[in-house]
């Protein structure tokens, strides 16, 4: 015989249920679902993943990292800026990219962390 997974009642927690609704009302959540879709593509969590590795990298630089184009990487690289993820700066016709904050570095390694717990315990 085989468990059900949903609830056989409309609803266990009304208080809790109404609480978390009015904290989600104040919160940006479409943000920061936006966030981990763009991070999604695996070439763009690779392009983060190498960010994470180094301070700064040239857009050929992350093209040979992911063995892409440079064009394919600047078109990722355009849609993590659009998202605040990376910044960047140019020097003559280089454009270098990095991380624009610490806690997108945070995000990958704890999702890493969190991929090699699953491995183990799934």
């Amino acid at each position: 015989m085989r468990k059900k997974d949903t609830c056989d009642i409309y609803c266990y927690n009304e208080e809790k249920v109404k609480r978390i609704q009015g904290e989600l009302e104040k919160k940006d959540i479409p943000s920061v679902a936006s966030l981990f879709k763009v991070l999604a593509d695996n070439n763009r969590a690779k392009i983060a993943y190498s960010l994470c590795q180094d301070e700064e990298l040239c857009v050929c630089d992350i093209a040979n990292i992911i063995g892409s184009s440079v064009a394919t990487a600047s078109h990722h690289l355009r849609n993590l800026h659009k998202q605040g993820i990376v910044k960047y700066r140019k020097e003559g016709r280089l454009a270098f990219y990095s991380l624009d904050d610490e806690h997108i570095k945070q995000l990958i390694t704890i999702a890493l962390a969190h991929q090699r717990e699953a491995f183990v315990h799934g």
